[in-house]
C-alpha cells in the first residue's frame, strides 16, 4: 500500500439532533467537533438530522396514503366510470 494517500479511518460518534440517540462506528468523515463517549474516550462528533431512531419509516409512524380511495372519490365526484365494459 502506498503511504499518505488513504484517508484517516478512525472511530467517530454520530449523534441524532432530534432524539437522544448516538452510535460509535468507524469513518473517514472530517469533523472539528468532539464528544466524550460512554467509555471515557473523546471521539470526533458528526451531528445528523435524521437517523433510524427518528425516521418515520423505522419508527412506524409513517403515513400511508390511501390512493385507491382517492381515485374512487375522484371518479365519483366527476361522474367517471371506474371500468368501462367492452361492447358485446
Amino acid at each position: 500500500m502506498k503511504k499518505d494517500i488513504h484517508p484517516n479511518y478512525r472511530p467517530v460518534v454520530f449523534k441524532d439532533l432530534s432524539g437522544d440517540f448516538a452510535f460509535l462506528t468507524r469513518s473517514t468523515i472530517d469533523t472539528k467537533e468532539t464528544i466524550e463517549w460512554e467509555d471515557g474516550n473523546e471521539y470526533p462528533l458528526v451531528k445528523l438530522e435524521v437517523t433510524s431512531a427518528t425516521h418515520p419509516f423505522y419508527t412506524g409512524k409513517q403515513n400511508i396514503m390511501d390512493t385507491a380511495g382517492k381515485v374512487e372519490r375522484f371518479r365519483n365526484r366527476f361522474g367517471m366510470m371506474s371500468k368501462k365494459k367492452p361492447a358485446e
